[in-house]
């Protein structure tokens, strides 16, 4: 995940806030398989887009895999045959989502939140930042580069030493939102050796848990959705 640019009812088996005139939230208790998200965003981008459908933000995992970005480079594609390769259709390069790993798929009407996209980006950045800060890590912005990092230094690392634990890629569809952001909770980080990571390789990319903090998904989960009120003013809807 990088920077812009039938579903089968068990793999999306979920928990989701009342529908009303908020923003809906979609928690995946299983692993969702990747073509049924992108099927479920399309359809949703376009219900929204219609009037018939509110905004949605949906946290998921999914199984072991890796996607491809529109800017992605087949040599970045370290070990093709490792995991099953998705065409994303967001922009950017090669990532790797997997088990442990927070996806967060969000689906906003832009037109009303001021038809700025580098702006949305801006606020995607802050959300991880803002959740990160909630269990003490610091997460920071890089220029050059997208996602959200870590210094290492406090972790022992040596000076200069990086590593990437969320990663941010986006799509806009006449001013909806698709796709959005992967924080790194307690992934499996090896998985991420058969790509080049958004085609940097001179950084590393690291975890919550391998960081030391010792947290669940449900408690990321609830970061995740007070921060989310914080920087774009919207939670749950009521119901």
């Amino acid at each position: 995940m990088s920077d812009l640019h039938q579903t089968d009812p068990n793999a999306l088996a979920t928990a989701a806030a009342p529908i009303a005139d908020g923003i809906e939230w979609r928690i995946s208790d299983t692993p969702v398989p990747y073509p049924d998200a992108l099927a479920e965003m399309e359809a949703r981008v376009e219900a929204i887009r219609a009037g018939t459908a509110p905004e949605l933000v949906w946290l998921l995992e999914h199984p072991p895999l890796y996607t491809a970005g529109t800017s992605a480079r087949r040599e970045d594609l370290l070990e093709p045959d490792r995991f099953p390769v998705y065409d994303a259709g967001r922009g950017g390069q090669f990532t790797y989502h997997g088990p442990g790993q927070r996806v967060a798929y969000v689906m906003l009407d832009l037109k009303k939140r001021g038809a700025d996209i580098r702006a949305f980006v801006h606020d995607l950045e802050e959300w991880l930042i803002r959740t990160l800060a909630a269990f003490n890590i610091r997460g920071e912005r890089r220029e050059g580069r997208v996602g959200i990092w870590v210094d290492k230094r406090p972790y022992g690392g040596a000076p200069g030493q990086e590593d990437k634990i969320a990663a941010i890629g986006v799509r806009v569809r006449r001013w909806v939102s698709f796709h959005g952001v992967a924080l790194n909770v307690e992934p499996d980080l090896s998985h991420f050796s058969g790509i080049v990571p958004c085609g940097i390789s001179e950084h590393g990319v690291t975890s919550m848990v391998a960081l030391g903090h010792l947290v669940t998904m449900e408690d990321v989960d609830a970061a995740l959705i007070a921060s989310f009120a914080e920087v774009f003013g919207d939670g749950p809807a009521e119901g």
